[in-house]
């Protein structure tokens, strides 16, 4: 069993429908997305319920992360990444992190975007959960 299920085992002092989720069986080689399904699910998204619910009205063609892959000294301190999100006009305020031991994931799939002249933004979804309200999921796969 790998380190991430679906279910999610990141960090253990959020709330357990707040963990976020992803797996590292869901990539291959240097982290690329094995499909075009992949997705991670953010962590500590509680607190910007209010942010993820205006991300709702926006066009969701248009929605995507705004926020760089981190640079060395982030990852020298294993810095949190707390996401951001591009809809079009605006940038957010933060709505949520990246589950833990998930951040090279991310940070290889902006990197391979920037390197391949996109722009480094990760398509997005904003999913209305019954039990646990707004939750964002990140669109790795299209990166691949």
């Amino acid at each position: 069993m790998g380190l991430f299920t679906k279910s999610g085992l990141g960090d253990e002092s959020l709330p357990k429908d707040d963990r976020g989720s992803g797996s590292f069986a869901d990539y291959v080689g240097v982290l690329v997305p094995k499909n075009k399904k992949v997705t991670i699910r953010l962590a500590n998204s509680d607190p910007y319920q209010d942010e993820l619910a205006a991300l709702t009205e926006e066009n969701p063609e248009l929605i995507a992360t705004a926020t760089p892959a981190r640079g060395i000294d982030d990852e020298r301190v294993d810095a949190p990444i707390e996401v951001r999100i591009f809809s079009g006009r605006r940038v957010s305020g933060v709505v949520g992190v990246i589950p833990r031991g998930l951040e090279s994931v991310y940070d290889e799939a902006v990197r391979r975007l920037d390197g391949r002249g996109q722009q480094p933004r990760i398509p997005v979804a904003v999913v209305h959960t019954k039990k646990s309200g707004y939750r964002l999921d990140l669109l790795i796969g299209l990166t691949k």
